[in-house]
């Protein structure tokens, strides 16, 4: 393998993970709102629903990003 090809590796699997990293601080932001939301309007709780939808999502990336 050449150092070019080593880079563009490098490259790519930094890419990789800020990608999980970005879409895991959104997921914790937007439930932090729907929770707040959810409280605020003391409502049945339903933002679970949202965070295990969403979360299956984000554990996928996960996988995809660090492997097994």
């Amino acid at each position: 393998m050449t150092e070019a090809q080593k880079i563009e590796r490098a490259r790519r699997r930094v890419e990789i993970l800020t990608g999980f990293y970005i879409h895991l601080a959104v997921f914790v932001l937007v439930m932090a709102v729907l929770l707040a939301i959810n409280v605020v309007t003391g409502s049945d709780w339903w933002v679970h629903w949202a965070a295990a939808g969403w979360g299956v999502g984000v554990l996928f990336h996960a996988l995809l990003a660090f492997g097994r």
